[in-house]
């Protein structure tokens, strides 16, 4: 999960404008667009233009921030639409997928439930304490990888045998039949995703500590 949006500017009000129109929150708001888009063109069938859909929505999920830091055009607007915008990609994958049988619900319910935790802490930090985690760079990649994985599971091939080390239908790969190879860039975001996340958890009680040594009337301005 990414804590911020368009920016990673971490001084609140530092060159934020108000403006709607931006050329990074239009890009946004076509990437949004194309959350429903995925989700029709998958549960109707077209498994291909709903791969398609989904890789272009993920792929430029750095572009709305490049856009909006270069052309010094970083807007309230979108420091909220861009993060909301990458965790509806992120359930529109992870739920499509299990509606159409290829991401066991362990997995589901992992992805959300990191995303959710850190979402609350987050606020949490920012609301009570006025304190904001960064994001961390790991943190980029394990979005990256699940990403990649769920296009790979979206497509279905080529497929790859399996292991066949545990006979268990909710650990796809690990078994004898064939799966795609989407399904181990998801193992890989997983894992990185629990080493981010326990360090985000770090990240969140260290601001919390310096936040209650400082006076009242700092941590709120």
């Amino acid at each position: 999960m990414e804590l911020q949006g368009q920016t990673e500017d971490t001084t609140d009000g530092q060159g934020v404008v108000d403006r709607v129109f931006t050329a990074a929150n239009v890009i946004s708001f076509v990437r949004l667009c194309m959350v429903p888009l995925f989700l029709v063109l998958l549960l109707q069938g077209h498994g291909i233009a709903a791969t398609v859909v989904f890789a272009l929505a993920a792929s430029t999920d750095f572009l709305d921030g490049q856009v909006a830091r270069r052309t010094h055009t970083v807007s309230r607007l979108g420091r909220l639409l861009d993060p909301a915008v990458d965790r509806l990609l992120m359930i529109a994958g992870v739920v499509g997928l299990l509606i159409v049988g290829r991401l066991p619900l362990w997995i589901v319910l992992l992805v959300l439930g990191r995303d959710l935790a850190l979402l609350v802490g987050a606020a949490y930090c920012l609301r009570r304490w006025g304190a904001r985690v960064d994001v961390i760079f790991a943190g980029k990649v394990c979005t990256t990888l699940l990403f990649v994985g769920f296009a790979g599971l979206l497509l279905n091939m080529p497929l790859l045998p399996g292991l066949g080390l545990i006979d268990a239908s909710w650990l796809p790969g690990f078994g004898v039949q064939s799966v795609s190879w989407g399904i181990w860039f998801i193992y890989a975001g997983l894992v990185l995703g629990v080493a981010t996340t326990a360090y985000y958890v770090r990240a969140m009680l260290r601001a919390i500590a310096q936040a209650k040594a400082r006076p009242s009337e700092e941590r709120h301005g």
